[in-house]
């Protein structure tokens, strides 16, 4: 976070594709020189001060039938379950609306993304996708360990996964997305950041050289994908299991219609 050039080494090598055929890859267009979740259509942006710390919602429109599963106001509401201390620098949401290639090439719930292109500005951020109610789970039969226990997760979620000829099954519901993205997914990107803070941020010293600082942050960058994700799923099912304890969760949707139309968006974004 210190060092956002960091993010780019690789911009122009075959580690990003450069040179490959592109035809069934989400593109890296050189010129502009961001990664495929930083590019966005038209977006909307509005603050909201929680414990003291300033989140910027960042909301890209969407395309019909496309849905943001879980409004701002219900967003809030899981990051006042949060302690304080783990905002970190972490300020920006960002509720994104994928491409149709994207979506069948890099599905994902949402992402955490430690050093984030936005406005000029380089800044840690939790992103949340829209999903589009017209396409289907479809998950291969073979799975690894770490697949079949998200897959559980999924039908904890409520997710009504069946098993077809080829596939693990379910259509998309806006509820069961919410369940998934709001008391699963963004808690789970949430610890990433944790993790993070305690590996680099907060073993730091009062006026440390700064190479001190980035040997932590090189020895995080270092550990295993596994490691990262043990983390960040501990820390979501722990927040999530007090969240259920204390009658937090699950609530109804909250969505306050004069934000929205402060954004200049439509309700429609968020409810079909």
């Amino acid at each position: 976070m210190h060092n956002p050039t960091r993010r780019n080494r690789n911009i122009g090598t075959a580690k990003q594709g450069h040179g490959k055929d592109n035809s069934m890859v989400v593109p890296y267009p050189a010129v502009e020189m961001k990664v495929f979740y930083e590019r966005m259509g038209p977006y909307k942006k509005v603050t909201h001060t929680l414990n003291r710390h300033t989140f910027t919602f960042v909301v890209e429109k969407t395309r019909d039938n496309s849905f943001h599963a879980c409004t701002i106001d219900d967003i809030i509401f899981i990051l006042e379950q949060i302690p304080p201390s783990h905002y970190g620098d972490l300020s920006l949401i960002v509720l994104r609306q994928p491409t149709r290639k994207e979506e069948t090439l890099r599905p994902v719930w949402g992402r955490f993304i430690y050093s984030y292109e936005f406005e000029k500005g380089f800044y840690p951020a939790v992103i949340l996708e829209a999903v589009d109610l017209d396409r289907q789970f479809k998950w291969g039969k073979k799975l690894s360990v770490e697949d079949q226990q998200e897959l559980q997760r999924l039908k904890d979620d409520g997710h009504p996964i069946t098993l077809g000829k080829r596939h693990y099954e379910a259509d998309y519901t806006l509820e069961n997305i919410r369940n998934t993205q709001l008391y699963r997914t963004l808690p789970h990107e949430f610890g990433h950041y944790v993790h993070y803070l305690e590996v680099v941020e907060w073993l730091g010293e009062e006026d440390e050289p700064y190479e001190a600082w980035e040997k932590r942050d090189d020895a995080y960058f270092r550990l295993p994908r596994s490691e990262k994700e043990v983390f960040a799923h501990a820390y979501a099912d722990k927040l999530k299991q007090y969240m259920t304890k204390q009658g937090i969760i699950p609530f109804e949707r909250r969505i306050d219609e004069a934000r929205i139309a402060e954004l200049g968006l439509d309700v429609e974004d968020f409810c079909p």
